[in-house]
């Protein structure tokens, strides 16, 4: 949306976050994903697939298992536009989280991911694992929403020969319902000017409240102090936290 981007920066600024580069839009990096694709085709780990969102919200097959089941592996079963997805393995996978601990699942309930959607724009999946090695990410903080993407995600990186970041996922601020506060109606953006109350109310959430001295300091002041308090040890193994009233 027109304006939307220069909103997320200044949001970002008024936080007290800082970058080291100029951001990156993916529309400029759609070579990349292209030959990301090359390299996943060549391994043989991608194949077409016709299947629509409806027909596999639909499918008796998807609702049992609550994965895509591998439907087109053989080929495309229906005319139209296809979608590219990435051909996982067979067993579990395995890996370790700097909040959540370590984490195991089965290839089963994740299914073959799309890399390229079916109107020809590559997908999230894809984008962020070649972009991530490309500016050198060393760490991802994100929200434990995400932590049935980091599978994925690590098995692209390792099929494309690249060395995956550590992640860390915290816990998502939940509504009564169980809904993400992101989600629901009490959602709103923060006022660059009330950042620092934004702020502590994140931190305090974090397990480290700032002291009463810190009320209303500026956001630089606020991470000074809580940097070196923090500890991922407070929140170990927690996915959902009530949101505030």
């Amino acid at each position: 949306m027109p304006g939307a981007e220069a909103r997320i920066l200044a949001t970002l600024d008024a936080c007290g976050f800082e970058w080291d580069a100029a951001p990156i839009r993916q529309s400029t990096r759609l070579d990349a994903y292209r030959d990301a694709l090359a390299v996943l085709a060549a391994a043989g780990r991608l194949f077409e697939c016709s299947c629509t969102r409806k027909a596999l919200e639909d499918g008796a097959e998807v609702a049992r298992i609550g994965a895509y089941p591998g439907i087109c592996r053989a080929g495309p079963k229906g005319p139209g536009p296809t979608a590219t997805r990435f051909r996982v393995d067979d067993g579990d996978y395995v890996f370790d989280d700097r909040v959540q601990g370590i984490v195991r699942g089965q290839w089963s309930a994740r299914g073959d991911v799309v890399v390229r959607r079916r109107d020809g724009l590559f997908a999230y999946q894809l984008a962020v694992v070649v972009d991530d090695a490309w500016q050198g990410v060393t760490d991802i903080v994100r929200g434990a929403d995400l932590l049935d993407s980091t599978p994925w995600q690590l098995a692209l990186a390792g099929t494309l020969g690249l060395v995956s970041p550590r992640h860390a996922h915290l816990p998502v601020l939940v509504e009564p319902d169980g809904r993400k506060l992101a989600k629901s109606r009490r959602a709103v953006g923060i006022e660059p000017g009330r950042a620092g109350h934004a702020l502590e109310t994140v931190l305090a959430l974090l397990g480290i409240p700032p002291p009463p001295e810190l009320s209303g300091a500026h956001p630089h002041e606020l991470w000074a102090w809580a940097v070196p308090r923090w500890s991922a040890d407070r929140l170990r193994g927690v996915r959902t936290l009530p949101a505030p009233e």
